[in-house]
């Protein structure tokens, strides 16, 4: 029997059971009219006929090969898990490293760090506007001092960091390898990622400092000098978790993330970086949100689109340029104060879809994030979530287990398609920079989040909890409070810093520093400087905000 023959006979096969269905339904109708979130609908099942002309080597391919749909390494989880990175920061680096060694005593295998606002949008923890904010939402880091502490007996030669923070990205990688080059580690054995992503911020976020078009010659700065000095550093990672976090579709947060990476490959290829000197190192962050299937199919299509994007738009020759590396993180706004142990069952799952989507890093929230910072009891059963999937139930025994599946090859075929269809229309307004000042992707969102939100207040989206089965809402007892004095330890802390640092070396970094950024030179060796003579991090970033002047967000109504 020929190919032709066997699609009609599962043709025929397929008519004859929706005649058999169809009688069911006038019974028994179902339940509801099942879609994405994104609103593509869930068909009722999947066949080959759903795969028609597919290719097994152009879709799919083998793991570390070409378009890396199935993965980015040949043997996946079985030569080594994901490294399991538990987001920590709260109050002042001291309790922070308490908070980092414990976890790292009960078997995580990376460090992520979650800086305060004040922080994160370059201000010292004595400024007025950093009043009541201090160490609130991550660790307060107002300069080298800090970062001694936060690090101590930490081997930054064995353990990988990331640091979850963007317009001051160059500030906080300036002040880590300098701890490094104090531990006595040459910064090419220092590994981790600075997220160093600005364009989301405009988006979705909105802890930027500078305009655009600045931000993103301090990306390209950090590209070119950490190429040379901290190579097995990943210098950006272009983040799509805060997309979704702020409302929008799986589909729309592949799309305007990989949009923006285009946009900051684009950048640097301007400034005479070559594409396989930098390529190698960007990696992503996504989202694992509860959609099960549509989130595996996500990143399998992401990593497909990066492929293609890297190969036949921009001429990569390296395979490893185009790699999607990414971290995921469950995602925080699926979270209910109301029966907070149910975020238990919604975070396993949204890690497993994560593993079987083929993360390289994963996060798990903890069960009371949508009350306070996680407690120390509630982040180590986070911890053993991952661990239990990692090591209990099979799943990372063999690669990609789900391909192949008719529905989840379908469903990977329909993102990338999607996906592709946002890209052109980003494309077609000048690129990613140019869709953001016109609003369009903040738009898009705000539609999509409306919309969400619409659909849990109708009853058609269940929340449990919330707006179904609503029994039994116990509160933990044990959340965690940061200590309203940080802010006034903090202060002390940097008065005696102040007072006891190089005044005048700090006062020459910082006039070397405002030179350099009213010229085409590299920042980031003049920030290393002034790190280094323990300038803070408000004073290197108010040098630049006096030149480069402050980004004022458009309002979109």
């Amino acid at each position: 029997m020929d190919e032709k023959e066997k699609r009609e006979q599962l043709l025929q096969a397929r008519a004859a059971w929706e005649e058999k269905t169809a009688k069911v339904l006038a019974k028994h109708p179902e339940r509801k009219e099942f879609k994405f979130d994104s609103g593509l609908p869930v068909e009722r099942i999947y066949t080959p006929l759903d795969l028609e002309g597919f290719s097994y080597l152009e879709r799919l391919g083998f793991p570390g090969e070409y378009p890396f749909t199935r993965g980015i390494q040949p043997t996946m989880y079985r030569g080594r898990l994901w490294t399991m990175r538990q987001y920590a920061g709260f109050g002042t680096a001291e309790e922070t490293n308490r908070r980092f060694r414990y976890l790292l005593e009960q078997g995580q295998t990376g460090l992520s760090v979650a800086f305060d606002l004040p922080t994160q949008i370059g201000y010292d923890s004595d400024h007025p506007l950093a009043r009541g904010e201090v160490g609130k939402v991550g660790v307060a880091i107002d300069s080298l001092k800090d970062m001694e502490i936060l690090l101590d007996q930490i081997p930054l030669d064995k353990v990988s960091t990331s640091m979850t923070i963007n317009a001051p990205a160059s500030v906080l990688l300036a002040m880590y390898m300098a701890v490094a080059e104090k531990q006595g580690v040459p910064l090419e054995k220092i590994s981790g990622t600075i997220q160093n992503d600005i364009l989301k911020e405009y988006v979705a976020r909105g802890t930027y400092i500078f305009p655009p078009r600045e931000s993103m010659r301090l990306i390209v700065d950090i590209f070119a000098f950490a190429g040379k000095h901290v190579p097995n550093w990943n210098t950006i990672s272009i983040s799509g978790y805060h997309i979704r976090e702020a409302g929008s579709t799986a589909v729309q947060e592949v799309a305007f993330t990989l949009s923006n990476a285009i946009a900051y490959v684009e950048a640097a290829l301007e400034a005479g970086l070559e594409i396989d000197s930098f390529a190698p190192r960007l990696s992503f962050f996504f989202n694992a949100h509860l959609n099960f299937f549509e989130e595996i199919a996500k990143f399998r299509a992401a990593r497909r689109v990066w492929a293609r994007i890297m190969k036949e738009r921009f001429h990569a020759t390296n395979p490893r340029s185009m790699m999607l590396r990414f971290h995921t993180q469950t995602a925080g706004c699926t979270l209910t104060a109301q029966q907070p142990d149910v975020n238990i069952m919604r975070v396993a799952f949204q890690a497993l879809s994560a593993v079987l989507g083929g993360t390289q890093s994963l996060h798990t929230n903890s069960r009371d994030e949508a009350l306070a910072l996680p407690s120390e009891h509630s982040v180590l059963l986070a911890l053993r979530t991952q661990q239990v999937i990692g090591y209990e139930i099979g799943v990372a025994d063999t690669i990609d287990p789900l391909g192949g599946s008719y529905y989840v090859e379908a469903l990977t075929d329909q993102i990338e398609k999607e996906v592709l269809d946002y890209i052109r229309k980003i494309d077609e307004m000048g690129g990613a920079v140019a869709a953001i000042e016109k609003g369009y992707m903040q738009q898009e969102i705000q539609e999509s989040a409306y919309r969400y939100q619409k659909e849990v207040e109708t009853g058609e989206r269940t929340v449990i909890g919330v707006n179904k089965f609503t029994g039994g809402n116990e509160m933990p007892m044990d959340l965690l409070k940061v200590d309203p004095a940080v802010g006034e330890r903090q202060a002390a802390r940097l008065k005696e810093v102040r007072a006891t640092r190089d005044a005048a070396r700090v006062s020459a970094a910082l006039q070397q520093l405002c030179r350099a950024a009213q010229s085409k030179e590299n920042l980031m060796p003049h920030i290393v400087e002034a790190v280094k003579a323990y300038a803070t991090l408000g004073e290197i970033c108010g040098v630049l905000r006096e030149i480069f002047g402050e980004y004022q967000q458009q309002v979109i109504l």
